[in-house]
């Protein structure tokens, strides 16, 4: 059996603004989460990101990130959600 990684994909979406890539990526460093991969475009003025991220060195409980996230999302009218990578693939099998 393959041995879970300690990832979580992280989705954002909302209309286009200065500072969504840098806010995100503030709060992961603050509780150290590296990012592995990245991904983002924006159509016809909606922003869409998709992050891989490292949770092996995370400095907050994991439903915590996710509070963080969402707060500030919230606050940048924003759609952003975690979930650890295998309940993300777990989801998405056909």
């Amino acid at each position: 059996m393959k041995e879970s990684k300690n990832t979580a994909v992280i989705t954002v979406i909302g209309k286009d603004r200065v500072g969504i890539i840098a806010g995100i990526s503030k709060i992961l460093a603050d509780y150290s989460i590296n990012i592995n991969d990245i991904s983002q475009t924006i159509m016809d003025d909606i922003f869409t990101m998709i992050m891989m991220v490292d949770l092996k060195d995370l400095k907050i409980e994991e439903s915590d990130i996710a509070d963080k996230l969402k707060a500030f999302g919230k606050e940048n009218a924003l759609s952003v959600s975690i979930q650890h990578t295998d309940l993300f693939n777990a989801m998405h099998r056909i």
